[in-house]
């Protein structure tokens, strides 16, 4: 069977013949191909405008538009989703929205962009999310599986199981207890000495129904990732280990029984879980890249909080520092002492409620800043509120203004700002900065202008810089679980983002 592989870019609109001439569909095809995706939502559909065309992001509101009306053709198809989707004989692998250039196949990027979605999926705890969708829409994913079968096995080794042999004047470690008490000793000059010792080691069997089972399975899975030509963007060596196939281990029940009573005995933990995802293999029986509805998935459909979470990493997030760590020139002011334990976040005050017969109480809520950093640059403190913002934002000389965070992005930034008023002042904080971070693909830090609001200006408040930020160098660091000095931005020369404190005004190269 034939594998059809293409590149698509996230927000993008695409007619029907796009897609069609992308994945090389028949008009069947096609229509079932985004009936599919759309269940799954990953795929949206809009009207068909010259509006549509010219816009980088999926707004609230742009409302969805009716199957019936997609098949017409009056519409457009915009993928909502970032990272590597498998449906029947087709791998569609969905680029960021910040990737503009007229590159046909962005392999690179999308091998750094695959590793920060592993990265952040473990960072947050994500588990196999072992079926997409619910419902009729409900769907083995079978790419999650291979992928953490691969990895299980490139990271432990093969599935053993050993057996504890105790041999007489073996190789092995000498069982000085049980030595002793059985074996015969001869006393020479108030010595002993053992004519015959004990000895212990630990044998695996290489014939272990189990193992071969392993071997079995990630070979399956290595040609199954290789056909699929996903190998190399996820960056996994595939392996032949074993020549048999799950037919010559028994019949599908009779395997998972055997896997059933295996678990039974077996407690360590990792084994545990892979015992469990090679019974799920197993008793799914899906193929990836089978003429079947079936979608497999790897990604996200909120590639923004990935790039909140690549800014709060590489920018040294302070939210959720206590006020007694936090490193100033000053020390703490007197007032705080009380609240040294508390973070950052915790000082913002919450909304107070009072009912007319009630005492006043706190909502739960208050404003969350994306990422806040507290260094200090040739002695200076500085507060810098970062909001890092995924968009693709159009704010050029001659164009329209498009693509920029709403009203209430700004004005929470300003209040961001207000809320930490009272600490920046007791600490005597010189230079206060709000900045939005957007990506882009630049392998520069470009200084895109500013945000404002004059009444909000004139309370003494910061207004808010804009800089595109060079995503590959953002994770880069992300990856590496580096943080920006930001202590030493005291040049341009040495990473480029002294600009975004407001100190130049050019595009400078990291």
């Amino acid at each position: 069977m034939k594998i059809f592989s293409g590149y698509v870019r996230e927000q993008k609109r695409y007619t029907k013949n796009e897609l069609k001439s992308i994945f090389s569909f028949d008009e069947a095809g096609v229509e079932k191909f985004i009936k599919s995706l759309k269940a799954y939502g990953v795929l949206k559909s809009v009207k068909n405008s010259t509006a549509q065309l010219e816009m980088s992001d999926l707004l609230d509101e742009d409302i969805e538009i009716t199957d019936e009306t997609a098949v017409s053709g009056d519409c457009l198809y915009v993928f909502t989703y970032v990272g590597v989707i498998t449906s029947g004989s087709r791998v569609i692998k969905v680029y960021p929205k910040y990737l503009l250039s007229k590159k046909e196949e962005p392999v690179a990027e999308m091998k750094q962009v695959i590793k920060v979605l592993e990265r952040y999926s473990n960072s947050e705890e994500q588990i196999i999310n072992i079926f997409n969708g619910d419902g009729d829409n409900r769907s083995f994913n079978i790419l999650a599986v291979i992928l953490f079968l691969l990895k299980d096995y490139h990271e432990y080794g093969i599935y053993t199981n050993s057996e504890d042999i105790v041999e007489v004047n073996g190789e092995g470690e000498i069982l000085w207890g049980k030595s002793i008490d059985e074996s015969f000793a001869i006393i020479e000059d108030n010595k002993p000495y053992y004519m015959e010792l004990y000895t212990g080691k630990t044998v695996e069997d290489d014939t272990d129904y189990f193992k071969r089972l392993h071997e079995c399975v990630i070979t399956e899975c290595s040609k199954q990732l290789g056909r699929s030509q996903l190998d190399e963007l996820f960056d996994i060596d595939t392996v032949e280990l074993s020549e048999e196939t799950l037919l010559d281990f028994g019949d599908r029940d009779y395997v998972l029984e055997r896997l059933h009573k295996e678990l039974n005995v077996q407690f360590n933990t990792r084994r545990q879980i892979l015992l469990k995802t090679i019974y799920t293999y197993i008793s799914q029986e899906n193929r990836m890249l089978e003429e079947n509805d079936g979608i497999s998935m790897f990604g996200t459909t909120a590639y923004h909080a990935v790039w909140e979470k690549v800014c709060a990493t590489v920018f040294d997030n302070k939210l959720n520092t206590t006020l007694g760590q936090l490193k100033m020139s000053v020390p703490l002011a007197e007032e705080y002492k009380s609240k040294s334990k508390e973070t950052l976040i915790n000082i913002i005050e919450k909304p107070k409620w009072k009912g007319t017969d009630m005492e006043e109480q706190d909502a739960s809520d208050t404003l969350i800043p994306d990422l806040i950093s507290v260094p200090q640059i040739d002695g200076v403190d500085y507060f810098l509120i970062f909001d890092a913002k995924y968009y693709n934002i159009q704010l050029e000389k001659g164009k329209s203004l498009r693509g920029n965070p709403g009203v209430s992005d700004v004005t929470k930034q300003y209040l961001y700002q207000l809320a930490y008023r009272h600490f920046i002042k007791a600490h005597n904080i010189a230079v206060v900065k709000n900045c939005f971070l957007m990506p882009t693909e630049k392998d520069e830090i470009i200084n895109k202008g500013t945000a404002r609001m004059p009444m909000l200006e004139a309370l003494g408040l910061e207004n808010i810089q804009i800089r595109l930020m060079p995503a590959t160098s953002m994770y880069e660091h992300y990856l590496a679980q580096k943080k920006i000095d930001i202590s030493l931005l005291e040049s341009c020369y040495v990473s480029g983002l002294y600009c975004y404190l407001g100190k130049c005004e050019r595009i400078i190269k990291i």
